[in-house]
Formats: structure tokens, C-alpha cells, sequence
């Protein structure tokens, strides 16, 4: 019962919100009681934690999975970003922003594991790049990755973007054609130029 409680939660928290479902609303979608869920979690918090780390966990098994198929390393990086989208619903109800504002310290605890899987799996898509002459081998591999993810996380900012003028998925293809065409070699703007004709 507690994971299909999680499996039902997250759905309804990355579809509606993390602040505007309640424990209630979570009984009522699974036609349980709400004393259900409470032998399972102490408080919504506790839910929220929970959720957050099963969806962060899902992702970052699909990434490994993907990263397993060495792939082209520029379709590699749109290839997580449609998966990770996906996952998070198109992040249509701002999940990462709003765990930052009504769930802090949960938010800064994700952060840090976020950090970390994205700061390796970067790392060594820039250094297969290189490798394979797609990128520069002149980039900082360890600045651009950092840089990379505060990138990401900027995004999400609604203060910064708000979503009524930015939806996520024009500010991810943006930020992603910005990102690779600053790290890039010939050969690799070739190869992107060629992606993005194929998806049009």
C-alpha cells in the first residue's frame, strides 16, 4: 500500500502541485481514508519527502539507462531531456519551484543529489564529446558542468522566468541549443545541424 500511496501521490503532485493537493485529496483519488495514508506517512511532509525522492531515484535510473547506450553525445543530451520532461510531466506544475518554497529543506536535500548525479553524468558526456571531436577539447569539462546545472536550475526560477511567458519546454530547447553551441567543435555544430533538421 505505501507504494502504490507514493506511486499515486507523485502523480497528483507533479500534475497539480506539491502546495494545492491535500492528504485528502490523495484518499479521495485512491478511494482510501486518509488514516490510511497516516499509518504509512506522519505528515504530508513526510508524503512530499517520500515522492520526491522516488521520482528523483526513477530519473536518475532512466539517465544511467540512457548514458548505458553511448550514444552520439549531442543526441545523448536531447535524449535525457526528453525523458526527464516526460517524467516530470513537462513540468507543467513547476515540481522543483515549488518544493523550494514550501518545502526548503527537502528542496535543498534533492538539490545536492541532483548536483551530483548531473555533475557526473555531464561530465562525461563532455569528455566522450571531446573525445570524439564533437567538442571543443579546449572547454573546462569541470567548469561547463557546473555551469550546466546552474543553468538548469536557473530555468526553473519563475521569477526569473515566469511561466506564463517561458513554458519549460521552450526554455529547455533554447537553453540546450545555447549550451551546445557554445561547447561545439565543427564537426559537433555538423552533427547538431543535422539533429535538429531530423526533428523538424
Amino acid at each position: 500500500m505505501k507504494e502504490k500511496i507514493i506511486l499515486k501521490s507523485s502523480d497528483m503532485f507533479l500534475n497539480l502541485g506539491f502546495k494545492s493537493v491535500t492528504m485528502d485529496d490523495i484518499a479521495n483519488e485512491m478511494g482510501i481514508s486518509k488514516k490510511t495514508i497516516y499509518q504509512h506517512f506522519q505528515n504530508k511532509t513526510k508524503l512530499v519527502e517520500a515522492t520526491a525522492t522516488q521520482v528523483f531515484e526513477n530519473i536518475a535510473c532512466g539517465i544511467d539507462d540512457i548514458c548505458a547506450l553511448n550514444k552520439n553525445p549531442i543526441e545523448e543530451v536531447y535524449e535525457i531531456k526528453r525523458f526527464v520532461m516526460h517524467h516530470l510531466k513537462d513540468e507543467k506544475s513547476s515540481p522543483q519551484y515549488q518544493l523550494q518554497k514550501y518545502y526548503p529543506k527537502i528542496y535543498a536535500t534533492l538539490k545536492r543529489k541532483q548536483f551530483d548525479k548531473m555533475l557526473s553524468c555531464v561530465t562525461q558526456n563532455l569528455k566522450r564529446g571531446i573525445a570524439q571531436n564533437l567538442y571543443r577539447d579546449s572547454i573546462a569539462v569541470d567548469f561547463v558542468a557546473r555551469l550546466y546545472f546552474n543553468n538548469m536550475v536557473c530555468l526553473k526560477d519563475q521569477s526569473i522566468f515566469p511561466p506564463q511567458k517561458f513554458s519549460m519546454l521552450m526554455l529547455m530547447n533554447n537553453y540546450l541549443e545555447y549550451h551546445l553551441r557554445g561547447i561545439c567543435s565543427n564537426k559537433g555544430l555538423e552533427t547538431l545541424n543535422q539533429y535538429n533538421t531530423n526533428q523538424i
